[in-house]
Order: C-alpha cells, then sequence, then structure tokens
C-alpha cells in the first residue's frame, strides 16, 4: 500500500517518500509493536505450533485412545501463560510481551474447543473413563503449572 495516495497519510504519524519507503525507524518500531500485529504473529505461531504437535505426538495413553495431544499442548500453555502474566505483573514494560506470547501465542496454542470435542467425541463413543480421566488431568494439570508458572515469572 502506497501511504502517499491515502487519504489519512501515513500510519502513527511516519513520514514516507515518494516511493512510499518509510523514513522513520520509529515508525517501523511503532507499526512492528501494534496491539493487533503482535496478537496475530503470536496467534500465529502459536496455532503452527499446535498443528505440528497434534501431527507429532500419538493419540494414545497408556496404551488407550487419548487426546494426548491436546492435553500437552493446554498443560505447555497454561504455564506460559502463568510465566508470562507473574512476569507482566508490576512492569509498564510487560504490556507487549503479554499481547505477543500470553494473549496471541498462548492463544493460538492452546485450545478449549479442541479440549470440549475430543472430550465429547470419548463420550459418544462410551468411552466415559477416558473422558473423564481426560477432564480431570487437564483441568488439574493446567491450574497446577499456571499456578507454577505465576510463582516463577512473579521472581524473574
Amino acid at each position: 500500500m502506497n501511504y502517499n495516495d491515502s487519504e489519512k497519510g501515513p500510519p502513527l504519524g511516519c513520514s514516507v517518500d515518494r516511493a512510499g519507503v518509510f523514513r522513520k525507524f520509529a515508525c517501523m518500531r511503532a507499526l512492528l509493536t501494534h496491539p493487533y500485529l503482535l496478537v496475530m504473529a503470536g496467534g500465529s505461531a502459536g496455532s503452527l505450533l499446535r498443528y505440528g504437535i497434534g501431527r507429532i505426538v500419538p493419540p494414545t495413553l497408556a496404551g488407550m485412545s487419548f487426546p494426548l495431544a491436546i492435553l500437552l499442548i493446554n498443560i505447555g500453555a497454561s504455564a506460559l501463560l502463568g510465566l508470562v502474566a507473574g512476569w507482566v505483573v508490576g512492569r509498564a514494560s510487560g504490556e507487549e510481551i503479554r499481547l505477543l506470547v500470553g494473549v496471541g501465542f498462548c492463544g493460538g496454542l492452546s485450545t478449549f474447543s479442541s479440549f470440549s470435542y475430543d472430550t465429547a467425541v470419548l463420550l459418544q463413543n462410551g468411552r466415559v473413563g477416558p473422558a473423564l480421566l481426560n477432564i480431570i488431568l487437564n483441568v488439574v494439570l493446567c491450574l497446577l503449572v499456571s499456578i507454577g508458572g505465576l510463582a516463577l515469572g512473579s521472581k524473574l
């Protein structure tokens, strides 16, 4: 997009030359730290990682069919989100990290909808035991690692 042709001018008070090239480093920093772009970049990376883990981790636990990948993903994302949240508290400079990693990456990585779907499929197939195990493990383990992450992050 050539911002010279824009009715509103270049974004965020940036200056551009005739070719539409940004001239201020501060302008590029403002664009690269824009909240929507941070969330989008983090969410994209988290979603790609979730997909990759889902392709690598076998869907079994102790020899039975089980949504192990989603469990591991949710535990990891809960720990990371707790760590980031604990680190950001009381820091003026943590907002960009919170948006990129906490909101974007962890939001794209973990997924309550996949957890819910996997549990519903287990229940539909009459596998009540694995469904209950999935619920208990996701809730308890994710809560524990979130608490641990908060405690650790607040000490960093």
